[in-house]
C-alpha cells in the first residue's frame, strides 16, 4: 500500500449574504482536512405572489456577483498548501436529484440549467463533477434519478450526511432529519443505483449549512498518491473514495490488488481476492463483503480480542469528550463554556483526532508524552443556526471530543488536567470502564446565584445542568486494527458484478467503501 488516505468535507453549502463567512470556513476545513471543496448554495426562499414559500436560484445578477468573489477567494488561495477547489450546488427541477458541482480549475461558470443532461453538457469532461447527494429521497422530487446517471460526471454519490443515511430501506441510520423532503423511498437509495447497473463511488460528507468540517455529518477518505490538487482530482474521478459517519475509520479495500473505484475483467474460473485492511477508531464489530447488493461474507471481530489478557505495554485508543452544560431554558445566557486542559502519559502520544463540530478549539502543543489544548464547546437549541446544525444523531449541542492513541504500561496513569483539576487514570481501569464527570460543584453554584437553591432531594436541577466530560471506555490495538482476506468465485450478474465493504464499529459508526466492478468487457 503505497498511496495515503486524505480526507475532506465535500458538501459545505455557504448562503449567500453570506461571503464574509467563506474566510473562516476555510480556516476551520484547513484545521480539520486535507483538501476541501466549497459548494456556494445560490438560493433562497422568495414568496409567490399569494405568500406561497419558493425556494429558487437567486438573481444571476447578485450570483455570478458571489461567483466572481469566491473565484477571487480561490486564486488567493493557491500555493498556500491546502488543495481548494470551487463549487456550487444544482437542483434544476428537481427531477433529476440534487447535486454539487466542483471544478479542477478556478476559471469556469456556474450554469444552472434545469436537467441533470443538460448539466452535464454544460461543464468539462474531466475537469469537473456532479455530485449527488441526499439521493434516497423520492425521485422526481430531489432524490437521484439514476436513469440519467452519468458516472464520467458523476464518479461517486454521498451516502451519509447530515439528512442521515442514503443507503437502502433495510437501513438502521434514517434518512428523516430534514422530514419535508422525505421520507426515504428505496428507488433513490445508492444501493437501488448500483442493483440497477450504476457505476458510482461512495462517499459520505457533511450537506453542512452552518460550518466546514462538522464531525458527525460524515467525511470522505480518498486514496492518492499525493496531495497535490490535480492528483486528487483525478483520484476522484477514478473513485478511489469511501465514507466515513463520525471518526476517521482507515479503511483500504481491493478486489484482486484492484483499488475500491476500479473495474477488472473476467475471465472464465476465475476467483476474486478481497483484501481488507482496517485500522478502526472504536472497537470493531464487523465487516461486510457485499456482492450486487447481498452481503456475501461477512467477518466479526466481536469475540477476538475480549477475553486476552493484556499485560505490560499496550497500545490502545480512548476518545475524550467534552461539552453538555446547562440548559437554555433554565440558563439562556450561557451558551459556551473554554476548556483549557492537557492529556499526559508516560508512555508515547501516538496520535489525536479531532473530532471537532465547530471552530475555536486548538491543539496548543503536541509532546510525545504530553498535549495541551484549548476547546470550545457550545449549546443552541430549535436549530439555532449560529450554533449548531440538525444530524440523525445529536441533539441541539455541540460537544467536542479528541481520540488518543497511546502506546503504555497498562498499570500506567493518564493524566488528565481540566480548568486546573487533575484526574487520573490507570490505563487498565480506561479499558475496562467509561467515566462520566459532571462538574455537578459548578451547577450548584449557578443555581445559587440565580435561584437562591443548591439543595434539592434528588440531583436533577444540578447534575441536567452541568458541564460534563466523558472518558469513553478505551480499547486495544487488537480490538480496532484488522487485515482480512477472503474469495469470491464466478461472476453472478449477465454483464457486470460489484463488490464493495461495509465496515461496522461497535459505538455505531461506519464506513462504506467504493465498489470494484468486475465486468465481461473492460470499461
Amino acid at each position: 500500500m503505497t498511496k495515503k488516505v486524505l480526507w475532506s468535507d465535500f458538501h459545505s453549502n455557504l448562503h449567500p449574504g453570506r461571503l464574509d463567512q467563506l474566510e473562516s470556513w476555510y480556516d476551520f476545513a484547513k484545521e480539520m482536512l486535507d483538501f476541501w471543496a466549497l459548494a456556494y448554495y445560490p438560493f433562497h426562499h422568495r414568496l409567490s405572489e399569494k405568500g406561497l414559500p419558493l425556494e429558487d436560484v437567486i438573481p444571476e445578477e447578485r450570483r455570478d456577483a458571489d461567483w466572481e468573489a469566491i473565484r477571487e477567494f480561490a486564486m488567493e488561495k493557491e500555493g498556500d498548501g491546502f488543495p481548494f477547489y470551487m463549487g456550487y450546488e444544482w437542483q434544476g427541477n428537481g427531477e433529476d436529484g440534487d447535486h454539487n458541482v466542483f471544478y479542477r480549475h478556478n476559471d469556469q461558470a456556474m450554469t444552472h440549467p434545469m436537467t441533470y443532461k443538460e448539466l452535464c453538457d454544460n461543464i468539462p469532461l474531466g475537469d469537473a463533477m456532479a455530485i449527488p447527494h441526499h439521493p434516497g429521497y423520492a425521485v422526481g422530487h430531489r432524490g437521484k434519478n439514476w436513469a440519467t446517471h452519468d458516472y464520467r460526471y458523476s464518479p461517486f454519490t454521498e451516502i451519509f450526511s447530515s439528512h442521515g443515511s442514503s443507503e437502502s430501506d433495510f437501513d438502521d441510520i434514517p434518512l428523516n432529519v430534514h422530514i419535508h423532503m422525505g421520507p426515504r423511498d428505496s428507488k433513490g437509495t445508492v444501493m437501488s443505483g448500483l442493483n440497477n447497473g450504476a457505476i458510482t463511488g461512495i462517499i459520505c460528507s457533511g450537506d453542512n449549512h452552518v460550518s466546514s468540517a462538522i464531525t458527525g455529518n460524515g467525511f470522505l477518505g480518498l486514496w492518492a498518491d499525493s496531495d497535490d490538487k490535480d492528483t486528487i482530482f483525478d483520484a476522484l474521478l477514478n473513485r478511489q473514495v469511501y465514507g466515513v459517519t463520525r471518526s476517521r475509520i482507515e479503511l483500504y479495500y481491493t478486489l484482486n490488488d484492484a483499488l475500491m473505484g476500479s473495474f477488472i475483467e473476467h475471465k472464465e474460473d476465475d476467483r476474486y481476492a478481497v483484501n481488507v485492511e482496517v485500522e478502526a477508531t472504536n472497537a470493531l464489530d464487523r465487516i461486510e463483503v457485499i456482492r450486487n447488493g447481498i452481503v456475501e461474507d461477512t467477518y466479526i471481530h466481536n469475540g477476538k480480542w475480549e477475553k486476552d489478557k493484556i499485560e505490560g505495554i499496550v497500545r490502545f485508543k480512548f476518545e475524550l469528550e467534552m461539552g453538555w452544560g446547562p440548559d437554555l431554558r433554565v440558563y439562556p445566557d450561557i451558551n459556551e463554556k473554554i476548556w483549557k486542559g492537557s492529556v499526559k502519559t508516560t508512555g508515547k502520544i501516538h496520535d489525536v483526532e479531532k473530532l471537532w463540530t465547530s471552530p475555536g478549539s486548538k491543539i496548543i502543543e503536541y509532546q510525545d508524552e504530553k498535549v495541551d489544548f484549548e476547546i470550545v464547546t457550545r449549546k443552541g437549541h430549535a436549530g439555532n443556526g449560529k450554533l449548531s446544525q440538525k444530524n440523525h444523531s445529536t441533539p441541539y449541542i455541540q460537544n467536542q471530543a479528541m481520540i488518543f492513541e497511546i502506546e503504555a504500561d497498562v498499570n500506567s496513569t493518564i493524566q488528565i488536567d481540566l480548568d486546573g483539576t487533575t484526574y487520573e487514570y490507570i490505563v487498565s481501569d480506561i479499558l475496562k470502564d467509561s467515566d462520566l464527570v459532571g462538574l455537578v460543584d459548578d451547577s450548584k453554584t449557578l443555581a445559587r446565584e440565580k435561584f437562591e437553591k443548591d439543595d434539592f432531594y434528588r440531583s436533577d436541577p444540578f447534575w441536567h445542568n452541568a458541564y460534563k466530560f466523558k472518558v469513553h471506555r478505551g480499547v486495544p490495538e487488537k480490538a480496532y486494527k484488522v487485515n482480512y482476506q477472503c474469495e469470491l468465485e464466478g461472476i453472478d450478474g449477465d454483464e457486470q458484478d460489484y463488490v464493495m465493504v461495509k465496515v461496522h464499529q461497535r459505538n455505531g459508526e461506519k464506513a462504506w467503501s467504493s465498489p470494484v466492478w468486475i465486468t465481461k468487457a473492460t470499461k
